[in-house]
Parts: structure tokens; C-alpha cells; sequence
């Protein structure tokens, strides 16, 4: 699994209040970096992503806004690899590959099956306090 953000020469990352339209805001400077860096909207990965992304802020603003007010995407990108990460300040943390055990849809068992389609990774990283997580997705390019 890839680790190493600072080996991703592009970054990009946008605080937000965890309401509702963070999820547009979320999806729109990502397609917005995704440009600057070079990376065409048409690549077989970024419609996923995106899905990916609006998903998990989704999941942030229903989930976690009573304790987390502020919602937090931090966005990376390499010639080679995408990363994208939702951090709350909710200590729930999901266990993101069961999900795609568990019968029936929703929000998290599609973000998995996207990235296990495109041979991505997917982690939920603690604070160091364990009162926030970040899940972060690794998508090749």
C-alpha cells in the first residue's frame, strides 16, 4: 500500500464547514486540481474518484457534523497515482473493506467496490488523539 504523501509532487487541501454543499465544493476543486495538474477529466480513473470523493464527504456530512464542524479533503496526485483523503473529527472508524461483505448498498460498499475495481487502496488513518480519522484512497493512474 502506498504510504508516502510526500512522495506525490501535487497537493492540494480544502477545509470546509461539514454541511451540504461541502460535497459540491469537494467534487468541484477536485476536477479543478485534476486539471491544473495535468490529469484529463477523460481518464478511465477520475469518474470514479469522484464518486469515491462525493461519497465519503457525503458520508462526513451526514455521519459526523454533531462533532466534527469542519470537514477537511486533502488531494495528491502523481504521473502515476491518485490520492484522496475526508478527514472528520468524529472517532468512528469504519471498517472499510467489510463493508463490501455486508449485504445490501450504500455509501461505503460503493466507495470500496470502486476502488477494488481499480486496483486502489483504501486505509483509515486514527488522530493522534483517536477523536478524528481520515480515510484515504489510492487510485493508480
Amino acid at each position: 500500500m502506498f504510504t508516502q504523501l510526500g512522495a506525490l509532487p501535487y497537493r492540494h487541501v480544502l477545509t470546509m464547514p461539514t454541511e451540504p454543499s461541502a460535497v459540491r465544493t469537494a467534487r468541484e476543486t477536485a476536477e479543478q486540481a485534476l486539471v491544473e495538474w495535468g490529469i484529463s477529466l477523460r481518464h478511465p480513473v477520475v469518474g470514479p474518484a469522484l464518486l469515491i470523493l462525493s461519497e465519503l464527504v457525503t458520508n462526513a456530512v451526514r455521519h459526523t457534523a454533531v462533532l466534527s464542524p469542519q470537514v477537511t479533503v486533502v488531494y495528491a496526485a502523481s504521473p502515476d497515482r491518485l490520492a484522496l483523503a475526508v478527514h472528520d473529527r468524529h472517532p468512528y472508524r469504519p471498517a472499510l473493506y467489510e463493508a463490501v461483505a455486508r449485504t445490501g448498498t450504500g455509501g461505503l460498499a460503493t466507495v470500496m467496490e470502486l476502488v477494488l475495481a481499480a486496483d486502489g487502496t483504501a486505509v483509515v488513518r486514527a488522530d493522534a488523539d483517536g477523536q478524528g480519522k481520515a480515510v484515504w484512497i489510492t487510485l493508480p493512474l
